[in-house]
């Protein structure tokens, strides 16, 4: 391994990699624990939540098409410092939210510096471990859902302790963002593999956008993100509303992640990339079916298990067959790689799952239960001053305007049914309306949500003939081989 120069240490490297893509799952984490608060807090429809949600998933993307073209030029140092400043930002801001878009924006400023730990770390762990790079990038990727389970277990831990105040599960942001700010901050970093091999901006450009290969691993990293984080990002609200503790399973699911991708040379060397992914995307179908029916806590996990095996070796495994086949991409296609995941995911899988989740789930609203309660809702917070009571008044008004919306038929307006129930929850009113407005809408945000994992189904089983034919080809050819630089021969 030529680091260039002996003051490089990589294991330190390694290290402040690790905790920063830490941070980055830890956000993940925390903004999926306080969703379903947030939806509550502000009064928020479940799509409002998706584009939270999603602002902390596609901003990633932003950052990583902005600054990984660039990586090679503006150095893996500076965007490390960069990403440091994003979280400690975008924790702040959020922290200090008081509606939804305050909470969007912090939510994004976060996602940017997510989007350049993976500009950074994707390329400096390739740099680091030329001859190993699909099986160091599943260890170093494992801190994502290793990431994943501090940050739910820690979350969870507050809630359990009495402290339920959502600005301390985001607080956890701050702890690894400040021990890999440290870690890194002074230490010198090898060039790229590109800057290594004298590869020029014209020429990653080219093999990223012209390679056939690429592009098509660029269509299937949006599916395989979609399959991962999509369900992630929606499992704790989903479950929490029909009465499962969701961040234990998020915590269960990336727990297995963890483990298995530490063990990913085993899978790599027995199947190949190509043939790991393909087994991935068969298992991944099978696991979110069923968890889309998971309607107790004990199915709840055990198809999470099941999932968790077939999402885990998606992300990296991408990654390390994109830079073994397609070298000359370099940092540019590993960030596009990347880019084009949370790109999809943020900006169109979260909110879809959200809005599909809406319109399902207020089918299954009972209409007679809800006018009723409706009514006596309005009958108890007639009246409310706004000035000494906002809660209630608030309440009120939602729960007016629900009523105003209601068909003559008796139908119950979409738009405004599910908030006005959320209102009146949140409310801090009369206990009894609470319980009974939670009775209804909880049901039907759980059953609305796991219908939404459906949704996803046709997509991850296309990949399983992408990467299966991949697959074939390679076995017809006498097996698997990764590319060095300077000997492609224009696969794909």
């Amino acid at each position: 391994m030529d680091t260039t120069s002996s003051s490089v240490r990589p294991k330190r490297l390694f290290l402040a990699s690790c905790v920063s893509l830490i941070a980055t799952s830890v956000t993940f984490a925390v903004v999926g624990a306080v969703m379903l608060t947030l939806k509550g807090e502000f009064t928020l429809t479940n799509y409002e939540v998706g584009l939270i949600g999603g602002a902390a998933i596609w901003g990633f993307a932003v950052s990583q098409v902005l600054f990984a073209p660039f990586c090679d030029t503006l150095g893996m140092r500076l965007l490390l410092r960069l990403a440091f400043a994003c979280h400690l930002l975008g924790a702040l801001v959020l922290i200090t939210a008081g509606g939804f878009w305050q909470a969007f924006i912090g939510a994004l400023t976060l996602a940017l510096g997510n989007g350049l730990v993976e500009a950074a770390c994707n390329p400096l762990v390739a740099a680091l471990y030329p001859d190993q790079k699909t099986v160091k990038l599943n260890q170093f990727h494992v801190w994502f859902p290793g990431g994943i389970v501090i940050g739910s277990v820690l979350a969870f831990g507050l809630e359990s302790v009495g402290l339920t105040a959502w600005q301390l599960k985001i607080g956890l942001i701050l702890i690894p963002t400040l021990i890999y700010g440290h870690l890194m901050w002074r230490e010198e970093f090898p060039p790229t593999e590109g800057v290594r091999a004298g590869v020029s901006m014209e020429e990653m450009f080219l093999a990223t956008f012209t390679t056939p290969l690429m592009i098509l691993m660029l269509v299937c990293m949006a599916i395989t993100a979609s399959t991962e984080l999509g369900p992630n990002r929606w499992v704790p609200p989903v479950l929490e509303a029909g009465g499962i503790p969701g961040i234990l399973v998020l915590a269960w699911i990336n727990g297995l992640m963890a483990v298995l991708r530490y063990k990913a040379g085993f899978a790599v060397e027995r199947l190949s990339p190509p043939g790991v992914l393909a087994a991935s995307a068969a298992v991944s179908v099978v696991g979110l079916l069923w968890l889309s029916y998971a309607e107790t806590t004990a199915m709840a996990f055990a198809s999470a298990t099941v999932f968790a095996v077939g999402v885990c070796y998606f992300w990296p495994t991408m990654l390390g067959f994109v830079s073994e086949r397609v070298p000359r991409s370099g940092a540019l296609g590993l960030g596009m790689m990347g880019a084009t995941g949370m790109a999809v995911v943020g900006l169109w899988t979260t909110p879809w799952m959200g809005s599909i989740a809406d319109e399902v789930g207020h089918e299954r609203l009972p209409a007679v239960e809800t006018r009723a309660l409706f009514a006596d809702a309005a009958a108890a917070f007639a009246g409310a001053d706004e000035s000494t009571a906002p809660d209630l008044a608030a309440a009120g008004d939602a729960v007016g305007e629900a009523l105003a919306g209601v068909g003559p038929d008796g139908a119950l307006p979409e738009s405004v049914t599910a908030n006005a129930l959320r209102a009146i929850i949140n409310s801090g009113g009369d206990e009894a309306l609470a319980e009974r407005a939670n009775a209804i809408l909880g049901p039907a945000d759980n059953y609305g949500g796991r219908v939404s994992f459906r949704y996803i189904l046709p997509f991850t089983g296309a990949l399983i003939l992408i990467f299966g034919f991949l697959y074939s080809r390679d076995r017809r050819a006498g097996g698997y081989r990764a590319v060095r630089i300077g000997t492609e021969s224009g696969d794909g």
